[in-house]
C-alpha cells in the first residue's frame, strides 16, 4: 500500500516537474519571440532609413547627370546647327555662282544667235530692196526699148547695146559672184554672160542677138507679098542660125546646163517671133535654147535669184540649226545640273528635318525624365 502511495507521490512529482519545465519553456519561447520581434523591428527601421538615404543620393546623382547630359546635348546641337548653317550658306553661294555663270553663257549664246539671225534677215531685206529697184529700172528701160528702131542703125552698135542691156539687167538682179561676162569655155567659145547657179541647174550661158534689120523690113508697109515672103524667109533663116550657133557653142555636157538663153533686146522683135514664127519657137525648144526679151529675162533672172536666195537661206538655216542644236545641248546640261542641284537641296532639307525630329525627340525625353517621380 505504501508502495503505491510512494509511487503515486513520485508520479505526481514527476508530472509537476514536467509541467513546470513546459511552463518555463513556454515562457522562454515567448521572451525569445519578443526579443526577436524587437530586433527585427529595429533592423527594419534601420534598413528603411538606409534605403531612403540611398534613394536620395541616387536621385541627386541622377538629376546632376541629367543636367550635365542636357548641357552636352545642347552644346552639340548648337555646334551642329552652326556647322549646318555654314554648309547651307556655302551651298547657296555655290549655287548662286553656278546659276549666274549658266545665265551668262545662255545670254551670250542667245545674243550671238539673235545677232546672226538679225543680220541674215537684214541681208534678205536689202536684197529684196535691190530687186524692187531693179524691177523699177527694168520697167523704165522697157519703155525706152520701143524707140530702138530710131536709135540703133548700126549692127555693131546694136550688138553693143544688147550686151550693155544684158549686163545692166544681170548686175541689178544677180550677185557679182554668180555671173561672169565674156568667159572662155572649154571649147574656146565666149558667151556674153555665164550664170553660175547651184546644182542641179548648173551654169547657164546667155548670148545676146539683135536681128533688127530683117525686122525693120518686115514692118515696111510698101512691100509686096512676094517681097514680104522673102523677107520673112530670110528673117526665119537668121533666127534659126542664131539658135543653132547658141546650141552648138554654149551647151556643153558636164560644164554648162542642158540649155542656153538667147537674149533679144527688143520687146517688139521678141513679140513678132512668137506671134508670126511659131515654127522657129518650136525649133528653139527642141534645140534647148530659150528666147527671152528684157521682160522675160527679168523673170528668168528673178527665178535664178530665188534659187540663189533659197540656197543661201538653206546655208544660213543650217548655221542657225547648228547654233540651236548647241543651245539645246546647253539647255539640256543646264536642266541636268538644275536637277542635281534640286536633289542636293532636297537632301539637305531632309537632313535638316531629320535633325529637327531627333532634337525634338531628345527634348521630349528630357521633359519626361524631369517629370519622373521616384517611389
Amino acid at each position: 500500500m505504501l508502495f503505491y502511495v510512494i509511487a503515486s507521490l513520485l508520479g505526481l512529482g514527476i508530472v509537476g516537474l514536467i509541467w513546470r519545465q513546459q511552463f518555463l519553456a513556454q515562457a522562454f519561447q515567448h521572451q525569445l519571440k519578443e526579443n526577436l520581434l524587437e530586433k527585427l523591428n529595429e533592423s527594419r527601421s534601420q534598413q528603411q532609413h538606409t534605403l531612403l538615404e540611398s534613394l536620395k543620393i541616387l536621385q541627386d546623382t541622377l538629376q546632376t547627370g541629367v543636367q550635365e547630359t542636357r548641357r552636352h546635348v545642347k552644346e552639340s546641337l548648337t555646334d551642329y546647327s552652326n556647322e549646318l548653317g555654314k554648309r547651307v550658306e556655302s551651298l547657296t553661294q555655290t549655287t548662286d555662282l553656278r546659276l549666274k555663270e549658266i545665265n551668262e553663257q545662255v545670254e551670250k549664246r542667245l545674243a550671238a544667235g539673235f545677232e546672226k539671225t538679225t543680220e541674215t534677215f537684214g541681208d534678205v531685206v536689202k536684197r529684196l530692196a535691190l530687186i524692187d529697184a531693179a524691177q523699177h529700172r527694168i520697167t523704165e528701160l522697157s519703155n525706152n526699148v520701143i524707140s530702138l528702131q530710131d536709135v540703133l542703125n548700126d549692127r555693131r552698135s546694136r550688138g553693143t547695146f544688147g550686151e550693155v542691156q544684158l549686163a545692166a539687167l544681170i548686175r541689178n538682179v544677180i550677185p557679182e559672184q554668180h555671173f561672169s561676162f565674156q568667159p572662155t569655155l572649154s571649147n574656146n567659145t565666149r558667151p556674153d554672160c555665164l550664170l553660175m547657179l547651184p546644182e542641179p541647174t548648173g551654169n547657164i550661158a546667155i548670148d545676146a542677138k539683135f536681128p533688127l534689120e530683117n525686122f525693120r523690113q518686115l514692118t515696111e508697109a510698101t512691100l509686096t507679098d512676094t517681097e514680104r515672103r522673102q523677107v520673112e524667109k530670110q528673117f526665119r533663116i537668121d533666127i534659126r542660125k542664131h539658135i543653132q550657133d547658141i546650141s552648138e557653142k554654149y551647151i556643153i555636157p558636164g560644164e554648162t546646163a542642158d540649155g542656153a538663153v538667147m537674149f533679144i533686146p527688143a520687146e517688139a522683135v521678141f513679140a513678132e517671133i512668137h506671134a508670126r514664127f511659131p515654127d522657129v519657137v518650136d525649133i528653139a525648144h527642141r534645140a534647148r535654147v530659150w528666147m527671152v526679151s528684157p521682160t522675160t529675162l527679168m523673170a528668168v533672172l528673178t527665178t535664178a535669184r530665188a534659187v540663189l536666195k533659197d540656197a543661201a537661206t538653206r546655208q544660213q538655216l543650217d548655221i542657225i540649226q547648228q547654233h540651236l542644236i548647241t543651245l539645246s545641248g546647253d539647255f539640256r546640261r543646264f536642266q541636268e545640273r538644275m536637277d542635281k542641284l534640286s536633289q542636293h537641296i532636297k537632301q539637305a532639307n531632309q537632313d535638316v528635318e531629320l535633325v529637327h525630329t531627333s532634337a525634338k525627340k531628345i527634348t521630349d525625353r528630357f521633359i519626361q525624365i524631369e517629370k519622373v517621380e521616384l517611389d
